[in-house]
C-alpha cells in the first residue's frame, strides 16, 4: 500500500499539471452533469415493515381523493380581549380569512368553515378558533407563491385586530443557517491553519481542496438524483462530513510533506513519502469512515440508506483528492508551503546574490537548542504519570456520560420550534384552548375483513364500515389517555373507515407513546370479534415508530460499524490490543457526548445559556447521525496518531520513544484538525432551531471528548502501560492478515535524504 501510493504521489507530483486538469475537468463535468439533470425528487418518508407505514399505505389506496399525503396549515384565530369568535364583526373578519386563504393560491385544495362544525374547531368560550387549509401537493411542492399567499392572508387579519398564528408541513420554515456563528467557524479554521502552518499556502490547501472534494461529491448527488431517488436533503450529511474529513484528509499529508522536507527530503521525494505514509492512513480512515456511513443501512429506512451512501460517496472522493490533487498542489508550490521563516534553506531555484548573503549571515548565528514541542513534553509527562491520566480520563468522561442511560428518542415538532415563530405560537393556542394532545392526532384505520380467516377485503356500505369504525371508537375510547374519538368516516367502496383519536397529553410526551402501544394492544383483541383490520398511524404515531426504529437499530449499527472498524484497524496496525482500545475509546466518547447532550437538551442544564426554549426528548437522528460523524473524525486523529507511533516502532524506537515521536509530528495536527471541526459545529449553536443547536452541539462536544481526551489522553496512558504488548499479534493470525505497510517500512531510503551541495550551504 505505502509503495504503490508513495509512486502515485511522485506521479502526481511531477505530472502536476496533467494532474490538476483531470480534476478541473471532473468539477467542471460534475457542474454540467448537475445542472443539466432533472429536477431531484421531492422528499419521500417511509418506514417499511412499521405499522403506521403500512396504514398510511392503506389511506393511500382506499381514500384516493383525500390527498393523505397532501400539505396541511392549521391556522387559528383569536378574538380580540373581550369578544369572541361568534360575535358579528369578529365572524366577518374570520370568514373574510377562510375566503382569502381558500382562493390565495391555485395549490390550495380546501378550506374548512369553523362556524359549519363549532363543536369541533371553535373552543367552548368562543375566544379561540381554528381552521384547516389542504392542499393539492406535498408539503416539499408548496411553491413560495402559496407560502406568501398564506403569509399575507393572516397578516391582513392580524391588521384587522386579531390573533392569527399558523402551523403544519405547508408553512414556511425559516431557515437560519449559514449565519453569523457558521462564518465565525469558517474563520477560526482559517486562523488555526494558517497558526499550524505559518504559511497562508499551506493553509489554503486543506480548504480549497476540501471545497472541490464537496462540490464533485454534492454535484454527483444531484447529477444522479433523479435517477436514484436522491432527494434534495440527501446531500446535507454528505456536504457536513465531506467538508470535515476533506479538511482532515490533506491536513495530514501537507503536514507530513512539510516534516519530510524538514529531514531533508527533494520535494518529489517528500511528495511521495507523504502520500505513501500520511496518504496510506488516509486511506484506511476513509475506510473506516464509508463502513461507518454505509452502515445505516441496517436502520431499514431509505432517506436514511440514501443519506449514508451518497456520503460515503463523497468521502471516496474526498480520499481521492488527497492522494492526488494535494500532491499535485505542493508541486505548484514546494518552498512556499513551508513556513515563512527560514524559507530559503528549502529552495529549489538557484538564489540570487542577495539570498546567499542572507543565508550565509543565517548560518554564521550561533546555532540554537531546540526545545520540544508542545506534543512531545505532554507525551512525555503522560508516559511518566500513566495511571493517573488513564483515570482521570475514563472516570471524567463516564461521570459525564451518566445522564445518557436517561436518553429519551423523539423527532422535532413544532412544540420544540422557536418561541418567536409563528408555528410554535399556533402550537401553543391550540394546546391552550383545545388540549395538548390536540396537537397529535392519531388516525386510526378500520378495514373490513372476510370472517373466513383469509384476509381478504370484505366488501360492504359506507353505512356498514362506518358503524363498525364507530362500535371500534367506543372500545378505544375507554383507553386511559384518550380525551376523544371523531365519528368515523367511510371510503367509497365501503369496505374502509377513519377515525381520529386526540390523546390528553402532547405528542412528544413518553404518556401519548404509552398510548399508542395502548390502543394497538386493544386493537389486537378487537380485531377477531369485528372481523376488521385496525392500524393505528398519524404524525405522532409515525415519530413514534420512527423513534423505535432508530432505538432498535443503535446497537446492531454500532456492532457492525465498529467491528468492521476493528477489522481494518487490526489490518492497518497488526495488533489486536489498538484497534481493541481505538473501539473502546470511541464508545467513551460517544457516551459522554450523549450525557452532555440529555443533560442540556433534555434535562434544561444550561438551557438558558444556551437559549434553548423547550428542553425535551432528543431528536432520534441525532445518536446515529453523530455516532457516523464522529466515527469518522475518531478513527482520523487514531489512524493518523498512532500510525506515526507504528512507523516508529517498526524503525527499532522503544514503545515509549515511538509514543513521543507520535506526538511530536501528529499531535499539533490532529489538535489543529480537533479545532477546526470543533469551530466549525460550533457554529451551529447560535442558531434559533433547538435541533439546529443540538446537532451542532453534540458533534463539537463528541469531537472535543474524542480527541483530546481520549486519542491524546487515554491512548498514550495504555501504550505506556502495555509497552510491547500494545503491538502484539497471534503469529496465526499475523500469517492470514493482509501486509498493506501503512507505517512505509518498504519505502526505500527511510534515513533522511542526502542533500544536494547547494542545498546543504543553504541549511541554516
Amino acid at each position: 500500500m505505502a509503495t504503490f501510493l508513495s509512486k502515485l504521489g511522485r506521479l502526481a507530483f511531477r505530472r502536476k499539471g496533467v494532474t490538476l486538469l483531470l480534476w478541473l475537468l471532473v468539477f467542471v463535468g460534475m457542474g454540467v452533469a448537475a445542472s443539466s439533470a432533472p429536477a431531484p425528487p421531492a422528499d419521500t418518508f417511509s418506514m417499511p415493515g412499521t405499522e403506521s407505514q403500512e396504514a398510511f399505505d392503506l389511506l393511500t389506496e382506499k381514500f384516493p381523493d383525500a390527498s393523505v399525503d397532501g400539505a396541511t396549515a392549521r391556522v387559528v384565530v383569536r378574538a380580540p380581549e373581550g369578544t369572541k369568535i361568534t360575535t358579528p364583526a369578529t365572524r366577518t373578519e374570520v370568514e373574510r380569512l377562510v375566503t382569502e386563504l381558500g382562493v390565495s393560491s391555485p395549490q390550495v385544495a380546501g378550506v374548512a368553515d369553523p362556524y359549519e362544525s363549532p363543536a369541533v374547531s371553535i373552543r367552548e368560550d368562543g375566544t379561540t378558533a381554528y381552521t384547516v387549509v389542504t392542499y393539492k401537493v406535498p408539503a416539499a411542492e408548496v411553491d413560495d407563491e402559496a407560502h406568501d399567499a398564506l403569509d399575507d392572508a393572516t397578516e391582513q387579519a392580524r391588521e384587522a385586530g386579531l390573533t392569527v398564528e399558523a402551523g403544519g408541513d405547508a408553512v414556511k420554515i425559516e431557515q437560519a443557517m449559514g449565519g453569523t456563528g457558521e462564518q465565525i467557524g469558517i474563520l477560526v479554521s482559517a486562523f488555526v491553519l494558517v497558526l499550524t502552518f505559518g504559511s497562508m499556502i499551506a493553509a489554503g490547501m486543506p480548504l480549497i481542496t476540501a471545497l472541490i472534494g464537496v462540490g464533485i461529491g454534492i454535484s454527483g448527488i444531484t447529477a444522479l438524483g433523479s435517477t436514484f431517488g436522491l432527494s434534495g436533503t440527501t446531500s446535507t450529511l454528505a456536504m457536513m462530513i465531506g467538508l470535515a474529513v476533506g479538511i482532515d484528509y490533506a491536513l495530514f499529508i501537507v503536514s507530513r510533506f512539510r516534516a519530510e522536507r524538514v529531514e531533508g527530503r527533494t520535494p518529489e521525494e517528500a511528495a511521495g513519502r507523504a502520500v505513501g505514509t500520511a496518504g496510506s492512513a488516509v486511506v484506511f480512515a476513509g475506510l473506516t469512515v464509508i463502513v461507518a456511513l454505509a452502515g445505516l443501512a441496517v436502520v431499514n429506512i431509505p432517506m436514511l440508506t440514501k443519506m449514508g451512501l451518497a456520503a460515503a460517496g463523497t468521502v471516496a472522493v474526498a480520499v481521492l483528492v488527497a492522494i492526488t490533487l494535494v500532491p499535485a498542489l505542493l508541486g505548484l508550490a514546494p518552498v512556499k508551503v513551508m513556513a515563512r521563516r527560514g524559507r530559503l534553506r528549502y529552495a529549489v531555484k538557484p538564489l540570487s546574490d542577495r539570498q546567499r548573503r542572507r543565508a550565509a549571515r543565517h548560518e554564521a548565528k550561533p546555532a540554537r537548542r531546540t526545545r520540544p514541542n508542545l506534543g512531545t513534553r505532554w507525551a512525555r509527562y503522560v508516559l511518566r504519570h500513566p495511571v493517573i491520566v488513564l483515570l482521570v480520563g475514563v472516570i471524567g468522561l463516564g461521570t459525564v456520560a451518566v445522564p445518557a442511560a436517561s436518553l429519551e428518542l423523539g423527532l422535532p415538532g413544532e412544540g420544540q420550534m422557536s418561541t418567536q415563530t409563528t408555528q410554535r405560537k399556533a402550537y401553543d393556542l391550540l394546546s391552550e384552548s383545545f388540549g395538548p394532545g390536540f396537537n397529535g392526532p392519531l388516525t386510526i384505520t378500520v378495514q373490513s375483513v372476510s370472517a373466513d380467516g383469509t384476509g381478504a377485503t370484505s366488501a360492504g356500505t359506507p353505512a356498514d364500515a362506518r358503524r363498525t369504525g364507530d362500535e371500534i371508537g367506543k372500545a378505544l375510547a375507554r383507553t386511559p389517555g384518550v380525551a376523544s374519538v371523531s365519528p368515523a368516516t367511510a371510503n367509497k367502496a365501503g369496505d374502509t373507515a377513519i377515525l381520529t383519536v386526540v390523546p390528553t397529553t402532547g405528542p412528544t410526551e413518553k404518556k401519548t407513546e404509552e398510548l399508542v402501544h395502548a390502543l394497538r394492544d386493544t386493537a389486537d383483541d378487537l380485531e377477531r370479534s369485528t372481523a376488521s383490520r385496525i392500524l393505528v398511524t398519524g404524525q405522532t404515531a409515525m415519530f413514534i415508530d420512527f423513534s423505535q426504529t432508530l432505538d432498535d437499530a443503535l446497537l446492531p449499527y454500532l456492532a457492525l460499524v465498529v467491528g468492521l472498524a476493528f477489522l481494518l484497524l487490526m489490518v492497518v496496525f497488526r495488533s489486536v490490543l489498538v484497534p481493541l482500545k481505538a473501539a473502546l475509546g470511541f464508545l467513551l466518547s460517544v457516551a459522554a457526548a450523549l450525557g452532555a447532550v440529555v443533560a442540556v437538551f433534555q434535562w434544561g442544564w444550561l438551557a438558558d445559556g444556551f437559549g434553548i426554549d423547550a428542553p425535551g426528548p432528543i431528536m432520534s437522528t441525532m445518536p446515529i447521525f453523530m455516532i457516523g460523524v464522529v466515527f469518522g473524525l475518531a478513527m482520523d486523529y487514531e489512524v493518523f496518531l498512532v500510525s506515526r507511533m507504528r512507523e516508529s516502532y517498526a524503525h527499532g524506537a522503544r514503545p515509549g520513544e515511538a509514543v513521543v515521536d507520535g506526538f511530536r509530528y501528529g499531535g499539533r495536527v490532529v489538535g489543529a484538525a480537533a479545532v477546526i471541526m470543533m469551530s466549525v459545529f460550533s457554529g451551529f449553536i447560535v442558531e434559533d432551531n433547538d435541533f439546529v443547536k443540538m446537532i451542532g452541539f453534540a458533534l463539537a462536544i463528541a469531537v472535543l471528548f474524542d480527541a483530546f481526551v481520549v486519542r491524546m489522553a487515554i491512548v498514550p496512558a495504555l501504550f505506556a502501560l502495555l509497552g510491547r504488548s500494545a503491538w502484539w499479534l497471534p503469529k496465526w493470525l499475523d500469517r492470514i492478515l493482509p501486509r498493506v505497510d501503512v507505517e512505509g517500512e518498504r519505502l526505500a531510503g527511510t534515513q533522511p535524504a542526502a542533500r544536494s551541495p547547494r542545498e546543504s550551504t543553504l541549511v541554516g
